[in-house]
């Protein structure tokens, strides 16, 4: 499998929204909560308010770990600065679109800002016809791909 088509099987997995568990850590300190993430033009983002402790974790230490289902990526948190001062709107229109509630209730926040999650290593676990399983693990930095089994 080349690294694009490993890219595109994560992303048809993830789709265009999702709730995710996001780990991240300050000093040793190791927490994990859900996030509600947008997945467009193969790129995760979600808001929180700046203020929430997993964003002051996430702004220190911008190593996190995201999960769905089968879906693992360990990458960095980048943060693009509050929501309202975007100038691409995509994200708002497709917030509004998949999480209504809360975009009608946290929309117009202060605090909220815009993170990215750049990914550095995927590993998608997964199943052939057979259900033989098997683990794509795809280096996002050197653009490789390694497929393992398992029993």
């Amino acid at each position: 499998m080349e690294y694009k088509q490993a890219l595109a099987l994560c992303f048809k997995k993830l789709g265009r929204k999702k709730i995710m568990a996001i780990a991240t850590s300050v000093n040793d300190h190791v927490t994990i909560r859900n996030i509600s993430a947008i997945i467009y033009d193969d790129r995760i983002f979600f808001k929180t308010d700046k203020n929430f402790p997993k964003t002051q974790q996430l702004l220190i230490n911008p190593n996190v770990a995201i999960c769905y289902w089968g879906v693992q990526i360990e990458g960095q948190a980048v943060n693009h600065g509050l929501v309202r001062e975007q100038s691409d709107t995509t994200f708002q229109e497709m917030y509004d679109k998949y999480w209504k509630r809360s975009y009608t209730a946290y929309a117009h926040e202060e605090a909220e800002i815009l993170i990215e999650i750049l990914p550095r290593k995927i590993e998608i676990w997964d199943q052939d016809k057979e259900d033989r399983g098997f683990q794509v693990i795809i280096d996002c930095e050197a653009q490789t791909v390694e497929i393992q089994g398992y029993d």
